[in-house]
């Protein structure tokens, strides 16, 4: 019996943690991995000016970070022509996630998801003491009727969806997701998670007005931007929503390099595009290689791919095994039938160069 005792909810919960970090696994084996393509991480770096900003305020790291985030706030809010008061910023969208569950949840009500889509948002439910219901993927996409209905069914107060999806990389059209939000019961409230935004067709990203009661949209200067390491997200919603954060959010929790770090990419967006582009190409070649190795990438409108190996979870994952015994680091989706899947992330053409040559070695021991 353990000498502390914690707290109904969180006694009882599991001891989990949702990703095992590629630096964990680094220790376990013992080696740095040859490529690393597992985390959904920008490997092509953030923009040369958000590098030079951040050693110049390296001197100042004394000081804690603007607790309001003023300018990076009013420069997002112009960015994205909305009021800076509909903008809330926070160390990653991880942490904004589990500000909105404590915000929004009382424990035992319904939150609505799909059974498979990003664990960690499901991590601060439970964390909150909130219920989970959820729907399954319609071809390897999460399905908004679906969601809808369950929310329905059951009231539930928050519904996550991601568009684009993570681990799938699928998309759905903005006209859908504006339909979603126009069908959704008044007390609903829709959690968009746009960390993949800026990487879709400019036809996957809906129109929605900042000030919609229905509506939170989340976004990233983890992916795209290429500041992972920096823990930059933030949300966008009505005032009246994103002013709630500001009764249980860390007001110190920004790290001040980061904002201005963050600041800084964000006005270089020729070197977005830059990035989007090489992303792109990383996507094709990623095809090339599944293909050459009679393998089939799906659709993608992210910095990843999702690879299906064309039998089951206990295949893939035996994959992903010997990959990684060759310096590979991937993952796979944990949830049927999307684990048929290994998930590769868009890197450089050096790391893709190392996928190119282990995938056939690796594919060669399981036979």
């Amino acid at each position: 019996m353990s000498r502390f005792r914690f707290a109904p909810i969180a006694a009882a919960l599991p001891a989990t943690i949702p990703f095992t970090g590629p630096e964990t696994l680094e220790r376990r084996r013992g080696a740095p991995f040859l490529a690393r393509l597992g985390a959904n991480e920008n490997g092509f770096g953030p923009s040369p000016l958000a590098v030079e900003a951040m050693a110049r305020a390296a001197s100042e790291i004394w000081k804690y970070g603007d607790p309001e985030s003023h300018e990076l706030r009013h420069a997002l809010a112009a960015h994205h022509g909305v009021a800076p008061e509909n903008i809330m910023l926070g160390e990653g969208i991880d942490a904004l996630l589990g500000l909105l569950a404590r915000l929004m949840i009382a424990p035992g009500e319904v939150v609505v998801t799909s059974a498979g889509a990003y664990p960690t948002f499901n991590y601060h439910v439970a964390g909150y003491g909130g219920t989970l219901r959820t729907v399954p993927y319609l071809d390897d996409a999460e399905d908004p009727d679906a969601l809808l209905d369950a929310t329905v069914e059951t009231g539930a107060r928050l519904t996550y969806l991601a568009n684009p999806d993570n681990p799938m990389g699928s998309w759905h059209d903005g006209a859908r997701i504006e339909a979603m939000v126009r069908a959704l019961p008044e007390t609903a409230l829709l959690i968009l998670d746009e960390a993949y935004a800026e990487f879709a067709p400019a036809s996957a990203i809906p129109h929605i007005e900042a000030e919609n009661p229905n509506v939170i949209r989340f976004r990233t200067f983890s992916k795209a931007y290429g500041m992972a390491g920096a823990r930059v997200g933030y949300a966008i919603g009505p005032a009246e929503l994103i002013a709630g954060f500001d009764r249980i959010r860390n007001h110190f929790g920004m790290n001040r390099a980061a904002q201005i770090g963050a600041l800084a990419a964000l006005a270089d967006q020729n070197w977005l595009q830059e990035v989007v582009a090489q992303v792109a190409a990383a996507r094709d070649r990623i095809g090339t290689i599944a293909a050459a190795n009679g393998l089939r990438a799906l659709p993608s409108a992210t910095n990843f791919v999702a690879v299906d190996c064309g039998r089951d979870a206990s295949y893939a994952r035996a994959l992903l095994d010997a990959l990684e015994a060759q310096g590979i680091f991937l993952r796979m989706p944990g949830v049927a039938p999307m684990n048929r899947c290994i998930r590769i992330s868009c890197g450089p053409a050096t790391e893709l160069d190392h996928l190119a040559e282990a995938l056939p070695k690796a594919l060669a021991t399981l036979d």
